[in-house]
């Protein structure tokens, strides 16, 4: 087992720890514009809005545990004896919280590419801080030590994603590549299963509720609950009956 798997998650994976998926059809997270709670321009515009959106989602965190695709994974990432890149678009610490409670084989990588609710930045100095509290315009960063400098950790729309270089590499040789609870709507996120089967010539696959908007790029395709449908996998991977 020495071949490499990229994961990418959305936010079909965490819905049934109890974490709405936020974006609705109408475009709403949570009854707000998109624009107003997660772009630089909507922060600029009213910093108390964002920074009170962004510290209920934080506070939810308390109250939801990881659920049985999280801790599948976790488990892939305890035996599998090649890389394993375990990409998310979730700002949650679920997948963070399954695999501490696991023995991740060396070459695992976990990446959050749109930031941590558990986590803050500073503006003026690029500093990141864990942070479990809420932040507001008196929050003090460790770094300047002044208030007003703190923002959430978080990759808003018009914003490029973290650590882009990695994943990028990732996708582009991995031998098995799984999509798990994402639309397929957000990019770059949604073009990395073009990368992993153009480039890599990976195996790809998608879980999911419903067909997301690349489904055509993948050779299997398989529609259910992630709690059921994630574990079934695993297990075949493990058992040696997919890469």
């Amino acid at each position: 087992m020495d071949k490499t798997i990229v994961i990418l998650t959305g936010a079909g994976i965490s819905a049934e720890s109890g974490i709405p998926t936020f974006r609705a059809s109408d475009g709403l997270w949570c009854n707000h514009p998109i624009e107003d709670v997660a772009t630089p321009q909507g922060y600029r515009r009213n910093p108390k809005l964002v920074h009170e959106f962004y510290n209920a989602r934080r506070a939810q965190l308390k109250e939801v545990i990881p659920n049985a695709a999280h801790h599948a994974i976790a488990e892939l990432a305890a035996n599998w004896d090649g890389k394993l890149f375990l990409i998310t678009q979730n700002v949650d610490d679920l997948h963070d919280r399954a695999t501490q409670a696991t023995t991740p084989k060396p070459a695992f990588r976990l990446i959050h590419m749109h930031g941590e609710l558990r986590k803050a930045r500073c503006e003026k100095s690029g500093s990141i801080f864990d942070w479990q509290e809420n932040i507001d315009g008196d929050s003090h960063c460790d770094c300047c030590n002044a208030p007003g400098n703190l923002r959430p950790h978080i990759v808003w729309f018009n914003e490029m994603p973290l650590e882009m270089d990695v994943i990028d590499e990732a996708a582009s040789s991995c031998d098995l590549f799984m999509s798990i609870g994402t639309s397929g709507n957000v990019y770059p996120a949604a073009g990395l299963v073009h990368t992993a089967r153009t480039y890599g010539r990976a195996h790809t696959v998608e879980l999911n509720l419903e067909p997301s908007a690349g489904e055509s790029l993948f050779h299997e395709k398989i529609y259910g609950p992630a709690t059921k449908t994630v574990p079934e996998y695993v297990r075949r991977i493990l058992a040696g009956g997919v890469v």
